[in-house]
């Protein structure tokens, strides 16, 4: 594929990143606080009349939520004979986004900030943000396969665009609902992008001999 190694190169850099993150959380949390609360406090400077967006786009990443979209995306790309790219998103968020996140949870075992009251009501350790994770895997996802949809350079860009601001938006809205810190939904979008560029050339790849083979069967 073109510009593999490209993908790989920037998916190591985002692992190493990720791991980099996760041996400071583990052994030296107070390293980060510093870079926890200044973010903190930034994010908390918005106006208070963002309340009611924040709340709302962080159900775009709730586990119900995630589940119907990936269920309903997955049997969208299958039915529509786009059955790699089915398999590539139901890997992605069962395997990563649902058992390897909650794993990584329990092994970090990291409490919930209280620096600021919780806007919503959390169960789960905070570190990686399940919520960054899965956001950047299912809606991260459909950026690098958004051809499918639109065939046309100019509204593929703008709904990519889109997207991205909306898993932006998310990831924001961990920090300004108060339930996780800075460095655990950089985490989680590290965590997810890592596996979005390391796979998606071998997903291309997947996709490009099952499209050539379903050629040769029409002929």
């Amino acid at each position: 594929m073109k510009n593999k190694s490209i993908y790989q190169l920037i998916g190591s850099f985002t692992l190493l990143f990720f791991a980099a993150m996760c041996y400071i959380v583990r052994f030296y949390p107070d390293t980060l606080s510093g870079f926890d609360r200044g973010i903190i406090h930034a994010v908390h400077q918005l106006s208070p009349q963002m309340n009611g967006y924040f709340l709302w786009v962080t159900k775009f990443a709730n586990s119900i939520t995630v589940i119907l979209l990936s269920i309903v995306f997955v049997g969208l790309f299958y039915f529509n004979k786009q059955k790699i790219t089915a398999l590539w998103l139901a890997i992605s968020m069962a395997l990563v986004s649902g058992i390897g996140n909650h794993l990584l949870k329990l092994f970090f075992h990291r409490a919930r900030p209280t620096i600021l009251p919780h806007m919503v009501t959390e169960h789960s350790f905070s570190f990686p943000s399940g919520h960054a994770t899965a956001s950047t895997l299912l809606y991260g996802t459909l950026i690098f396969v958004m051809a499918l949809f639109f065939k046309e350079k100019t509204p593929r860009l703008i709904a990519q665009i889109i997207v991205g601001l909306l898993i932006f938006s998310i990831v924001v809205s961990r920090i300004y609902l108060g339930v996780h810190y800075p460095s655990d939904v950089l985490a989680g979008v590290l965590f997810g992008s890592s596996w979005l560029l390391f796979t998606y050339p071998y997903y291309k790849q997947k996709k490009l001999a099952y499209d050539l083979k379903a050629i040769r069967r029409k002929k």
